[in-house]
């Protein structure tokens, strides 16, 4: 499998990368729930709402049972009237997770790593370095290169590289390591040095 090497100033040629990571075929149903599992394995369980017994209003009956006209009461806290609880409240402890087991978290991050060499949409660069941490060097790098919005990924970020794309909603650095699902399909281009590469062909063989 031949991958697209870039320089500083655009394409520079090819380099070899492994068949087995970069040259899978696209599996949809598995790239769908990987995705939407790192998604909701993110998800905190900070949301609360008050159930009927919580809410600070009289349990005494608001009319009586029989007699007014009006439908039966008991309680002004019931689900039924504003300002009463929720039926079905969100609690704290609630568990979003889904379980994907490591074997199918590999296949399908590859299996996007193939889609996107298919779609030209993943190039190398020998490397991806700042001489100093500012966000105008940055943004200067990328246009260059021919990018208007990419995931750069590279072995070790440094606080250059860290510090100039925080403020950059168009590009993001991640190190190797922290490559996730959700990362490689939100951009239209992903950006790997040499190094990163390299640590693809460990983390995946």
């Amino acid at each position: 499998m031949e991958l697209k090497l870039i320089g500083d100033q655009g394409a520079a040629g090819t380099t070899s990368a492994p068949d087995a990571i970069f040259g899978r075929e696209f599996n949809e149903a598995l790239v769908h729930q990987v995705v939407v599992a790192y998604q909701a394995n993110a998800r905190m369980g900070t949301r609360k709402q008050k159930e009927r017994s919580e809410i600070a209003k009289s349990t005494k009956k608001p009319w009586r049972q029989k007699g007014t006209g009006r439908a039966r009461a008991g309680m002004a806290s019931s689900p039924l009237w504003r300002g009463g609880g929720k039926i079905f409240a969100s609690s704290p402890d609630e568990n979003f997770s889904h379980k994907v087991n490591r074997k199918m978290m590999r296949a399908g991050m590859m299996s996007i790593l193939s889609q996107l060499v298919r779609e030209d949409r993943i190039c190398v660069v020998e490397e991806f370095k700042l001489e100093a941490p500012k966000t105008k060097l940055l943004a200067q790098k990328v246009k260059s290169m021919g990018f208007d919005e990419v995931l750069v990924i590279t072995d070790e970020i440094d606080a250059n590289l860290e510090l100039s794309a925080r403020n950059l909603s168009n590009v993001a650095v991640i190190a190797a390591r922290q490559v996730n699902p959700l990362a490689l399909v939100r951009f239209p281009h992903v950006l790997l040095t040499r190094k990163a590469l390299a640590r693809f062909e460990e983390m995946f063989k």
